[in-house]
């Protein structure tokens, strides 16, 4: 397969021009003249345009197109958030969240503390223990629920079986030795590793009788989720919606709500935080707007805008068709560069969200790339994460305009020669 830059040979020999008459340029300028003659011949050797919006961080992720804190409503900041206005806002928050999700009728969804890690850490600390567990994961943060199981709440000092179900970065383990029997752990999109699970969850059984615990923060409003496999979901706002964080989103169904009803963990002191139930009956209140503790209105009325954004490109449908184009930017231009792959190999599990490459570098030289493309205002924070294996990581969720990902894609492969060059 031929791979090569366009542009390529030209920049070079513009490169080149750029050293041979750059002293001669310097003697018979002033520094002043010298530099701006300097900066124009940078410009030229330039592989394209810049992308409009460089931010490309996977969390907190880039505000919507035309997003502006002017727009927000701001009638219910400094009103209390038990205030008939302050209520019928999280109430709205909740109602227009389940209706473009397409979340079912019988289920519970609620605003809660402390982001996804908050409503996660929630679910677990209330519901496992009642049957044995399978932990899935594949990168650090499907790596830290199988920790908090094992090490903080003990399952296992508690005569819980706690199994293990794991995988290198870029891969997943075989989700079908999971049980239908236990409770099942798992993170929907891998944000770390660019690992998602296959579409529609065909492993997870109809038929089971444990509970499926699914951290999808950075799945939801980007990929299908398949309602009837997940009894407990969690995410945040800062991700696909390009929220803002500390809030997180617990939806439960109808067999969650059992589980809580039904089951109370022995000698497990729960934070007020974490209370979800009131003498033996979930907290009804909780998901029709009446928060545990105070949320900050200004977030509630930015995450009402961003689902405002969403309908206007089509709802979920239309939010995943964005996230899948910037996808396809991305994989075209991985198969014409042979400097650049992706983490994760296999398609069916590819991240549309986060999608993290490797490059033909050295750890240090990775950590250049990125300096060199946020000097140049190109990409900010594209590092990989810290526990990941040295990549990169952009963010090609919904509020990413697809015309900026596709203005990225030279400058990927201007930024590798300039540092293979150093």
């Amino acid at each position: 397969m031929l791979r090569f830059a366009p542009n390529q040979v030209a920049r070079a020999a513009t490169v080149a021009f750029v050293q041979r008459n750059a002293p001669a340029a310097v003697a018979r300028s002033s520094n002043a003249a010298a530099a701006r003659w300097m900066s124009a011949a940078v410009a030229a050797a330039a592989p394209g345009p810049k992308p409009a919006n460089p931010e490309f961080s996977s969390g907190p992720c880039k505000k919507h197109p035309g997003y502006a804190v002017s727009n927000l409503s701001l009638l219910s900041l400094g009103r209390s958030h038990r205030s008939k206005l302050g209520k019928s806002r999280l109430k709205f928050a909740i109602d227009e969240t389940k209706r473009i999700l397409g979340i079912p009728e019988s289920y519970l969804v609620g605003i809660v503390a402390a982001s996804d890690t908050g409503a996660y850490e929630m679910a677990m600390w209330n519901m496992l223990g009642a049957r044995d567990v399978d932990v899935c994961h594949w990168e650090s943060f499907g790596k830290g629920w199988f920790a908090d199981a094992v090490s903080h709440l003990k399952l296992r000092e508690q005569g819980v079986d706690v199994r293990e179900h794991t995988a290198d970065y870029g891969s997943i383990p075989d989700l079908t030795k999971t049980s239908p029997d236990r409770d099942v752990l798992f993170t929907f999109n891998g944000t770390t590793s660019g690992v998602r699970v296959p579409d529609g969850c065909d492993w997870i059984s109809d038929d089971r009788s444990g509970l499926t615990l699914c951290d999808a923060t950075s799945a939801v409003f980007a990929m299908e989720m398949p309602w009837d496999k997940l009894d407990v979901t969690t995410y945040s706002w800062q991700k696909v919606l390009g929220g803002e964080g500390a809030h997180g989103m617990l939806i439960l169904s109808p067999r969650a709500v059992e589980r809580l009803e039904t089951y109370v963990p022995p000698n497990r002191p729960l934070p007020k935080i974490f209370r979800i139930t009131k003498k033996g009956k979930v907290d009804a209140s909780i998901f029709e707007g009446a928060t545990i503790n105070t949320p900050s209105m200004m977030c509630v009325e930015d995450y009402i805008d961003a689902l405002a954004w969403a309908e206007s490109v089509g709802g979920k449908d239309g939010l995943i068709k964005i996230s899948n184009a910037n996808l396809a930017v991305v994989e075209k231009f991985v198969e014409e560069n042979d400097f650049i792959d992706f983490l994760a190999k296999d398609k069916s599990i590819r991240s549309n969200t986060s999608v993290c490459l490797t490059l033909d570098l050295t750890p240090a030289q990775i950590k250049s790339f990125v300096a060199l493309l946020e000097k140049e205002g190109v990409a900010l924070d594209i590092g990989g994460y810290r526990d990941a294996p040295p990549s990169i990581r952009i963010w090609c969720g919904a509020t990413v305009e697809t015309a900026d990902v596709e203005a990225l894609m030279p400058w990927l492969r201007w930024a590798y020669d300039e540092v293979r060059k150093a």
